[in-house]
């Protein structure tokens, strides 16, 4: 059996059980916030800690059977009851082992957080923009089947009806889950509609998806903020031009600039930059612990070119190719139309199996 796992899992129940100790604070119940996140972390804990917890009682079953068999004034027949539990015991350890390998390669604390979703065009001009927004729409749809709420927080629309970039939340149980393995750079190869001459451009757009953090995870202090009412932007000479609606947030002890224009008060708009900002310093600092680079924001996003691709969605051929797992579906409409399910399932499958390699070889 796995130390390495056995020492996670061993880390988990001590904090599962400071989490029951601080849940009943009077402290914590004062304070909604810090109640919710201790909640959260509590239940989704909860699942593999029982199941450890089944595994150690075994364990300790296991150790008494074994003392049986070590003393030699115990009778023949107590040594044969011992040697025939020890056989049920051990079969019943290597079954919550199994268990307990495939809850720890499938789950993490952040699955079941929601989401902000960043899409921008890349390479490309007009057409990386219809194509980022074709990408909202996937997900979008995706998220409808899947029950979950989309809350836009800004966008720079076009006059085509692209997007130069559109951020949005997605809420609902197993959002950062499903899509933790979009983030990356997107290419399309198709015939644009701006093209008259029918030849197949590539274009590409970025997407980077943010486990939304608690205020209570990432405190921001207000004298380290710079913010800024400023003219909202759109296309075309909207009326949305004409107000000084937008809010511009800026982060003076990273540099870090979030911008929401989206709703018609300056106080809503806030509270969604802040939000967007929170999810961007929290990434930051996961990957600093982590210190893994390609779990940055910067890094997860990649700089729109062609060349740096997780997925290619080929029109001409009605393909769609995942890179990183060598998927392949020929059902482009579907995934676009947010048929994203089996995609997802296999990125999943390839990121469980990852993990398994990388914690046999701890």
């Amino acid at each position: 059996m796995n130390q390495s796992l056995l020492n996670k899992l061993e880390q988990s129940r001590q904090r599962y059980h400071e989490l029951e100790k601080l849940l009943s604070d009077p402290e914590t119940a004062s304070s909604p916030v810090l109640s919710s996140k201790y909640a959260r972390e509590h239940g989704a804990l909860a699942k593999t800690v029982k199941k450890y917890e089944m595994f150690l009682s075994v364990q300790q079953q296991k150790a008494e059977a074994e003392s049986i068999l070590q003393h030699e004034e115990s009778d023949r027949e107590l040594h044969q009851l011992a040697r025939e539990e020890l056989r049920e015991l051990d079969d019943r350890l290597t079954t919550l082992y199994n268990e307990l390998l495939a809850l720890f390669i499938s789950e993490a604390a952040e699955n079941d957080k929601d989401v902000i979703v960043e899409i921008r065009a890349g390479t490309g001009g007009d057409e990386a923009a219809l194509f980022a927004a074709d990408l909202f729409r996937m997900y979008s749809r995706y998220a409808e089947k899947r029950g979950w709420k989309i809350e836009i927080m800004d966008s720079s629309p076009t006059e085509l009806g692209g997007f130069k970039e559109v951020i949005f939340a997605v809420e609902g149980k197993g959002a950062f889950q499903a899509l933790q393995h979009e983030s990356g750079t997107h290419r399309v190869q198709r015939v644009p509609v701006t093209e008259q001459s029918g030849r197949i451009h590539t274009s590409a757009a970025t997407v980077a998806v943010l486990p939304e953090a608690e205020p209570v995870e990432v405190q921001i202090d207000n004298s380290d903020l710079r913010i800024e009412r400023v003219k909202s932007s759109g296309p075309g000479g909207q009326s949305v031009n004409k107000l000084s609606l937008a809010i511009r947030v800026t982060h003076l002890p990273t540099g870090v600039i979030v911008q929401c224009q989206d709703e018609k008060s300056q106080t809503r708009n806030l509270a969604k930059a802040l939000r967007v900002l929170r999810a961007r310093l929290q990434a930051a600092k996961d990957a600093e612990e982590r210190n893994k680079r390609d779990a940055t924001r910067r890094v997860q996003i990649g700089t729109g070119d062609r060349s740096e691709k997780i997925r290619t969605y080929n029109f001409p051929d009605n393909r769609v190719t995942d890179h990183r797992i060598k998927f392949t579906s020929h059902d482009l409409k579907g995934i676009l139309m947010g048929e994203l399910a089996p995609l997802i399932q296999a990125l999943a499958d390839y990121a469980k199996e990852e993990r398994l390699k990388r914690l046999g070889a701890a």
